[in-house]
């Protein structure tokens, strides 16, 4: 395949007909028969989504034909292909205004219609996945998958319309199996950018933390200053929500950074006690948990979940909620993410002594490429003048920028620093900090 050009095409498999989507960094492969799921996504060849072996080949082809199909039935009997998917939420079993599955016939094993859309230019794609209409739930589900060339990231678009003659009331909740571990770096686990809490500890605090699911235990969830939340791996079987979660998660692995960015509405109402993002952590049991419908996990999973808010949808009416998944290389924790990329170690400056100038530090990791490169700014303290710096950096999607190999600036202490993207009036701030 040509630099910088994605292509999509269909490709036949064991029991189903997958989707591949590639361009010269990104591939993905698309599971319509199989709930519209997302089986694969690859970066530089490298797998970032958990999926079954036991129930898909290498090529992601089913290894029983007779499995693929609508099925329905206890916890104990969904068929978790992995990958990444969309489910109605509230999840419940205690009347109609819950979704009761996995399994579920429809929206999570049934066929979604597929249909590729490519640019004439050969520089995106997008492929668009629709349900069957769902009677338990009265909603239709749409997702828009989207890829661009010269880029690190994947854009979804989720869309749930009512398709009942009857008024309903749900969420949008999209789901992402990752493979999970026992710690083995600094930074594995999952990262949680939270709204202000004003919590300086490391105990979670209560206010921006739900305990949703007990399977064996609670998940340990630490608090990094008052905008972090940190899940470390570790071996439990449960569910916590993020309440006044910023509209990012991240999960750090063995094959590296993944981050999803999606969009929060602060005014509104959230199911499951208000959270706008879950964690579900799960690992190898001997034995079936039998107040969770006998599941008994075979495999280490993170779930990275995130959330839209309740909609009440008349006949005909949708909802949506759009988000965007990164991939990127392993760096450590992830502590501030925004539309450009993500930090791993946020801007720091310091004021060298006897007025020798400014020190940067930090590393972010862009999610495009730029030809414009990095530029800093530094703003006098109580002077009205700026200058920018342009440091030679041109970015490539998906490589740390290590600031710590900047020259010193000239500067003083209480001059405010912007690292910025590009170097003309348009350029895009992307971290500010004061001197130290």
């Amino acid at each position: 395949m040509a630099d910088n050009c994605v292509r999509a095409r269909h490709r036949r498999v064991s029991g189903h007909t997958v989707i591949d989507v590639e361009s010269d960094r990104l591939a993905m492969v698309l599971a319509p028969q199989l709930g519209g799921r997302i089986l694969s996504l690859r970066l530089d060849g490298v797998e970032f989504l958990y999926r079954s072996d036991e129930l898909l080949d290498e090529e992601c082809g089913a290894r029983d034909v007779a499995a693929v199909g609508p099925h329905q039935g206890e916890m104990a009997d969904w068929r978790n292909w992995g990958g990444d998917k969309t489910w109605p939420a509230p999840q419940g079993w205690s009347g109609p205004a819950e979704w009761a599955g996995p399994p579920d016939p429809v929206l999570d094993s049934g066929r979604y219609e597929a249909h590729i859309h490519q640019d004439a230019d050969g520089q995106g794609a997008c492929v668009t996945l629709t349900s069957g209409h769902d009677p338990r739930t009265g909603l239709q589900l749409r997702r828009e998958v989207s890829l661009a060339a010269g880029r690190t990231d994947v854009r979804l678009r989720l869309i749930g319309t009512n398709t009942s003659a009857m008024p309903v009331r749900w969420a949008l909740w999209n789901i992402t199996q990752l493979p999970g571990q026992p710690a083995e770096r600094h930074g594995d686990g999952v990262w949680i950018g939270l709204a202000d809490s004003g919590l300086r500890g490391t105990t979670a605090d209560p206010s921006t933390v739900t305990q949703l699911v007990a399977g064996t235990g609670n998940p340990r969830v630490e608090q990094h200053g008052p905008q972090l939340a940190h899940v470390p791996a570790q071996s439990v079987v449960g569910k916590a929500g993020f309440p006044t979660a910023l509209g990012w998660i991240a999960h750090v692995g063995r094959a590296g950074t993944w981050v999803q960015r999606f969009a929060v509405d602060p005014s509104a109402l959230y199911p499951d006690a208000g959270s706008r993002a879950e964690v579900w952590l799960e690992h190898p049991l001997d034995t079936p948990l039998a107040h969770l419908g006998g599941l008994r996990p075979t495999h280490w999973i993170v779930e990275c979940e995130v959330l839209g808010p309740y909609v009440e949808l008349q006949p005909g009416d949708s909802m949506h909620l759009d988000t965007t998944v990164v991939l990127g290389p392993h760096g450590g924790p992830v502590t501030e993410v925004g539309a450009w990329g993500w930090w791993n170690r946020p801007l720091r400056v310091e004021a060298m002594p006897a007025g020798a100038g400014l020190r940067l530090s930090g590393q972010m990791v862009p999610c495009s490429d730029a030809a414009t490169g990095l530029a800093v700014r530094v703003t006098g303290n109580g002077r009205f003048d700026s200058w920018t710096h342009r440091t030679g950096i041109r970015l490539r999607a998906g490589e740390p920028v290590d600031l710590d190999r900047l020259p010193l600036l000239s500067g003083a202490p209480g001059d405010v620093v912007e690292v910025l993207l590009g170097e003309k009036d348009d350029a895009l701030v992307v971290g500010r900090s004061n001197t130290s």
